[in-house]
């Protein structure tokens, strides 16, 4: 990333590099709040490069410290929101085949019912991927296809607080 805005800059004028990156860095920032809820979009990282654009320009005062927090706490906000719904879906007693159905229903929601079909998705994959495990017990389907409904609504939180976060940081620097 360094190089690429190395090699920019050397071939654009300061002022003119400082309005590429801000424009940047406010646009990837609302990509990642909007990527906090479309599962397809990685968020937190959209809100981090919209950070790192900020931290690039010639008027900001983005600390190393802040880079290196926001780093990590994308890395972890990220790997919690891929093992939040395996480990909800196995919290309320349901089997690997209800956690791939959740992830399959949360893409496929996006797509076929938007924008309930986010929502509704995980929900709607658990059940069927707890019917595929066992087409018997339809309570126990249920409650899995919550327990996965509730996970994403956690990871989703996870996700749009941090991406709300560094859009603040960002729009703080452009004010300055």
């Amino acid at each position: 990333m360094k190089f690429v805005i190395f090699v920019a800059v050397r071939f654009v004028e300061p002022a003119k590099m400082d309005i590429v990156l801000s424009i940047a860095a406010c646009i990837l920032a609302i990509l990642g709040i909007v990527g906090a809820v479309v599962p397809v979009l990685p968020g937190p990282a959209l809100s981090y490069g919209g950070l790192l654009c900020i931290a690039a320009a010639s008027f900001a005062g983005v600390s190393a410290s802040t880079l290196w927090i926001g780093a990590g706490v994308t890395v972890a906000v990220t790997l919690a929101d891929y093992f939040l719904p395996a480990w909800m879906a196995k919290r309320f007693g349901g089997s690997r085949a209800g956690a791939i159905g959740a992830t399959i229903g949360a893409v496929a929601g996006i797509f076929i019912f938007p924008p309930i079909g986010i929502l509704l998705g995980p929900f709607v994959g658990a059940v069927i991927g707890e019917f595929f495990h066992d087409s018997n017990d339809t309570a126990h389907a249920v409650q899995v296809g919550i327990g996965s409904f509730l996970a994403f609504i956690v990871g989703a939180g996870l996700k749009l607080f941090f991406s709300v976060g560094m859009f603040v940081i960002i729009i703080r620097e452009l004010f300055r």
